[in-house]
């Protein structure tokens, strides 16, 4: 952490996000997410899962969670091409909203009364 920012602000960000205070910790907490006992299966409304083709972080996860879900879902995938390749697509934000947006419309459009 001293000597690589990027090592830096994850671990700190993510000791934040899980409420613990040690980069020990930190990773310990992720014990606690699984996709054993069916949960992603208890998932009923209609699920987006994106994932961005040089993802450094959870590559192959997003089709894991995919593959689990039984509610009607959508797998988007980002690409380098696009400059959203990478996690969370910083180098395309507009197109990464533009397309989450877009689900969003078309999947809410089907669920009004």
């Amino acid at each position: 952490m001293a000597k690589d920012p990027i090592a830096r602000w994850a671990l700190n960000h993510g000791m934040y996000v899980m409420g613990v205070d040690t980069p020990r910790a930190f990773n310990a907490s992720y014990l606690d997410y699984t996709l054993a006992g069916g949960i992603a299966e208890r998932i009923q409304c209609p699920t987006l899962v994106c994932d961005a083709e040089e993802d450094i972080f959870f590559q192959g996860q997003p089709e894991q969670l995919y593959e689990h879900l039984t509610c009607p879902k959508t797998l988007m995938l980002f690409t380098a091409e696009e400059g959203a390749g990478a996690h969370c697509h910083p180098g395309a934000m507009r197109l990464a909203n533009a397309r989450v947006y877009d689900w969003l419309d078309d999947t809410l459009a089907n669920t009004r009364p």
